[in-house]
């Protein structure tokens, strides 16, 4: 299902869902600016995928994150981006096969929780 923070305005017609990949190894930012009075802007971090809903005139401006900036590397047109109910049943597949229970979430949290004994020091003041 999309996450919806900022619907689009009810004068808005012929929506569809939309999906984009960050296929890179850097953070962008995936904006659209082309439609009047609504503000959609994600982080979308390497390898996430993003599924949003939009107007089919829409464009995706996406910002490649450099060191304290950001470059807009692309500009996709959401109609391009569009999913068909196919596609979203193949995506409910795939969710589901990735919530396998094979992992031992056990295992997971003692490798996190390895450090033993107290870490925490007292402060000294010298002088």
């Amino acid at each position: 299902m999309a996450q919806i923070l900022d619907p689009l305005p009810p004068e808005q017609s012929g929506k569809s869902l939309c999906c984009y990949v960050n296929a890179t190894s850097k953070i962008q930012v995936a904006r659209i600016s082309n439609i009047a009075n609504w503000y959609f802007e994600r982080v979308v971090f390497p390898g996430q995928r993003l599924v949003f809903e939009a107007p089919g005139e829409a464009q995706l401006e996406i910002h490649t994150g450099m060191m304290a900036s950001a470059i807009l590397s692309d500009t996709i047109p959401c109609d391009r981006l569009a999913i068909d109910e196919a596609n979203i049943t193949e995506f409910k597949l795939n969710s589901d096969n990735s919530n396998d229970d094979s992992r031992d979430e056990n295992s997971l949290v003692s490798s996190i929780d390895s450090k033993k004994g107290d870490i925490t020091k007292p402060l000294i003041i010298v002088g």
